[in-house]
């Protein structure tokens, strides 16, 4: 069973939102204070990751969007007016746009990441290697996890906070985890939506994000292309919380969902 954490419900402006890989659900907890005022907010909590349910694992990304559309969908909602996620949280909302059970106004994918379009005996190397690194993170100390992450931009908390996550990851969560958010399936080419879909990544992530640039580019070619300044991967909510909030409302507040957003 799925977890959804839900706040500011007096709205009708229903914003779902998708944690980053490897994050609990109050990853937000940066911006919900100022977004829950306007938008009736419904933060996934992940297999895995659940404090609720601690015995649970982490499935697939595709399992996950499905119990996801499936709690919606018993609650009557079948519309949102935005899909917004981080990191393997944009996987999330790509994989939503592609089963097209839940339409939103908006889809923002932050960082998101997309499918390798590579054999399959490399994606296992990789999901390999991105395995090891997190399981050799977990065994880090507080100090050598911050210096991973920047000590000039995150906190000794920060990084207590992250530490705790992974340790609460079974191997098995994590294994799958990144194995799923680089082979998840989508069913291209997709249908262009009639709400708006955007593509944002931070200036500092750039060549890390040029796979998933050039795939949506290739797969989503109406989807915007947006570049927010001075921001590394998954540090536009945490670092820039009003930037970020500011953003948001500027997009999801307009007036024509299918206008054109210049980058901010």
């Amino acid at each position: 069973m799925i977890t959804i954490h839900e706040s500011g419900i007096e709205s009708s402006d229903i914003l779902l939102m998708f944690p980053p890989l490897g994050c609990r659900w109050d990853i937000y907890d940066y911006v919900r204070p100022a977004l829950e005022k306007r938008f009736h907010l419904m933060i996934v909590s992940y297999p895995g990751l659940d404090e609720e349910h601690p015995e649970s694992e982490f499935t697939s990304v595709e399992q996950v969007t499905g119990e996801v559309e499936d709690v919606l969908l018993q609650k009557g909602i079948h519309h949102v007016k935005c899909l917004f996620g981080c990191s393997m949280g944009g996987g999330m909302v790509a994989r939503m746009l592609s089963t097209g059970r839940i339409t939103a106004d908006y889809c923002i994918m932050d960082g998101g990441m997309t499918p390798y379009e590579l054999p399959k005996i490399a994606t296992f190397f990789i999901g390999i290697r991105d395995y090891l690194m997190i399981v050799a993170a977990k065994r880090m100390g507080i100090n050598a996890l911050r210096e991973v992450m920047n000590p000039d931009k995150f906190s000794e908390e920060d990084a207590k906070y992250m530490l705790d996550c992974l340790r609460s990851m079974s191997r098995k969560s994590i294994w799958r985890c990144f194995y799923s958010a680089n082979n998840y399936r989508l069913a291209l080419p997709l249908a262009k939506p009639k709400g708006r879909v955007i593509y944002w990544y931070g200036s500092e992530e750039k060549k890390d994000r040029a796979w998933d640039i050039r795939y949506i580019q290739k797969h989503l070619p109406w989807a915007e292309i947006m570049e927010n300044p001075g921001v590394g991967h998954a540090e536009f909510f945490t670092l820039y919380p009003e930037r970020f909030t500011e953003k948001m409302l500027n997009i999801l507040t307009s007036s024509h969902p299918t206008q054109t957003e210049h980058s901010s």
